[in-house]
């Protein structure tokens, strides 16, 4: 691959290359527990709406919104515990909190995939599933649970797939990180619970 060739594939694909860089250093701030993780995520969440949304994968373009939202709050929530407790507190989750979780996916994902088939967007109902249980996720990270990693490493592992077959390759190998981050961070929010 010649050196013109790379320059024109940055230059038609800078705003997904920028979302990847941006949302590689989100998470790892976020597995360091670091209260910056938000608004470098906040900006992330923009950018991917963008992208998601030229791809007419609605429901992660829809995702990105929501993301904003969760963005916001798990900043405050974060803020609001580092003022309180002096650092941020990992938060064990219930198995009933568990059970909640995973049922509100499943419902989330029917009902969102029956909206994305009659708005014609590709890959409707897998799209809606990963849309949905990444909500999720979002939830019970801004939480502070760890189970929030798990959810992350199963929803990222798909992902790739879909990436992949959508031609969004900086994206796919961006999950790929994400599936190593997100070990990364179960392995430090664990630690922090033990140690707390």
């Amino acid at each position: 691959m010649s050196w013109m060739a790379i320059a024109n594939y940055f230059a038609a694909n800078w705003v997904e290359i920028a979302g990847t860089v941006t949302t590689v250093l989100g998470i790892w701030l976020t597995t360091r527990r670091l209260l910056i993780c938000w608004p470098v995520v906040l900006v992330a969440d923009v950018i991917y709406l963008v992208v998601f949304y030229r791809a007419r994968l609605f429901s992660d373009a829809l995702l990105q919104v929501f993301f904003v939202a969760f963005t916001l709050y798990g900043w405050w929530h974060w803020w609001r515990g580092v003022r309180e407790e002096g650092e941020v507190r990992v938060v064990p989750l219930s198995v009933r909190g568990w059970i909640a979780g995973l049922a509100a996916g499943a419902v989330g994902a029917v009902l969102l995939g029956w909206l994305m088939v009659r708005v014609g967007a590709a890959l409707p109902h897998l799209d809606a599933a990963l849309t949905s249980y990444s909500l999720v996720a979002s939830w019970w990270q801004a939480r502070k649970h760890t189970a929030n990693w798990w959810l992350w490493i199963a929803v990222n592992v798909v992902y790739i797939g879909e990436y992949l077959y959508k031609d969004l390759r900086p994206t796919a190998a961006l999950y790929a990180g994400l599936v190593a981050l997100a070990v990364l961070g179960l392995r430090d929010w664990r630690r922090a619970a033990a140690a707390g």
